[in-house]
């Protein structure tokens, strides 16, 4: 089960003024040399767009201006030598650079599953090696039925720490991404770690020193986490970024996690503070969208790409 799947499963408005200043701050700062070094990364499937192919991706990136893309570790572990020269020829050709890939291992449900997904990383992971790539990323389900905060942290540091000792032997490191929307939180009968702060707990206990984070505007917004917060990390510890905005009209505790917005379409959430906070630490790895908007969903993929960089271009610009 997809993160998509799983929250629809389980289910301070802006003035326009405010709004209007967001706008022009932009525009003024997109005339400007940009001083960020993060990257403009397409994922296909959090915005709705089908491509079957790391080939497909990439010609897609490359035609509507995407600086880095996702990396596909089954594709990528399936290529002999040759074919991933001519793929990496390719990319340095369009100037694409890879982003994270997902973690290819279910580490939330049954021990079975768990143990056939971890079988299975080596060969994954060093295809994501020989294809240059260093990040992973996941998420972690900020609830469950079954397990107590307690058992559900016992367990968590004793299956992550079997993922990332892999993933460390082939120069990987994991970023965590904690669900911090209150509704997500008690949609179960045990809540879980749903903050920075609780997570960089869980980091130091599974130890193995190739673990961080995968941060996302709208959990970071939403767990009540601030720009200190960003700034206590070194860039290293970041293995992507998510960038959303949050539907206007609503009080904080109302929003579901499925319903979100492009980056920079509402300024409900201070993506200003956000993303140069990130740029103070020198983070230089992948901004993604990961808006889980219908209407973007429903589009055609030319159309989503579009869209969709076109609201991370103008949410880079407020990186001053």
């Amino acid at each position: 089960m997809n993160r998509r799947e799983f929250v629809e499963r389980t289910g301070v408005a802006t003035g326009a003024l405010g709004m209007g200043m967001l706008k022009a701050h932009a525009q003024d700062a997109a005339k400007k040399p940009s001083a960020r070094k993060m990257t403009i990364n397409l994922v296909c499937g959090a915005i709705g767009v089908k491509a079957k192919t790391q080939h497909e991706v990439n010609a897609l990136a490359h035609k509507h201006g995407f600086e880095s893309v996702e990396a596909r570790p089954h594709d990528l572990a399936a290529m002999s030598d040759m074919e991933l020269d001519d793929l990496q020829g390719d990319m340095k050709e369009k100037k694409l650079a890879f982003g994270a890939s997902s973690l290819p291992v279910d580490f939330r449900g049954g021990e079975a599953k768990f143990e056939d997904g971890l079988k299975k990383l080596p060969i994954l992971a060093q295809g994501l090696q020989r294809g240059g790539v260093t990040r992973v990323g996941t998420w972690l389900s900020p609830g469950s039925n079954e397990l107590t905060y307690i058992a559900n942290f016992n367990q968590h540091v004793v299956r992550l720490r079997k993922v990332t000792t892999i993933l460390k032997e082939h120069g990987l490191m994991l970023g965590l991404e904690y669900v911090g929307t209150q509704r997500s939180l008690v949609s179960r009968k045990f809540p879980f770690l749903h903050t920075m702060a609780e997570t960089k707990d869980l980091i130091e206990f599974i130890g193995t020193g190739n673990v961080g984070f995968v941060l996302d505007s709208w959990h970071w917004w939403q767990a009540g986490d601030t720009e200190a917060d960003i700034v206590s990390l070194r860039a290293e510890q970041i293995a992507a970024v998510d960038l959303n905005d949050a539907p206007v009209g609503l009080r904080k505790e109302e929003h579901y996690d499925n319903q979100r917005e492009l980056p920079a379409a509402t300024g409900v959430i201070d993506l200003r503070v956000f993303l140069n906070a990130l740029n103070k630490i020198g983070y230089d790895g992948p901004v993604r969208a990961e808006p889980f908007n219908a209407p973007l969903r429903a589009m055609e993929n030319d159309e989503a790409c579009d869209a969709t960089v076109k609201a991370l271009r103008e949410a880079m610009a407020l990186v001053w």
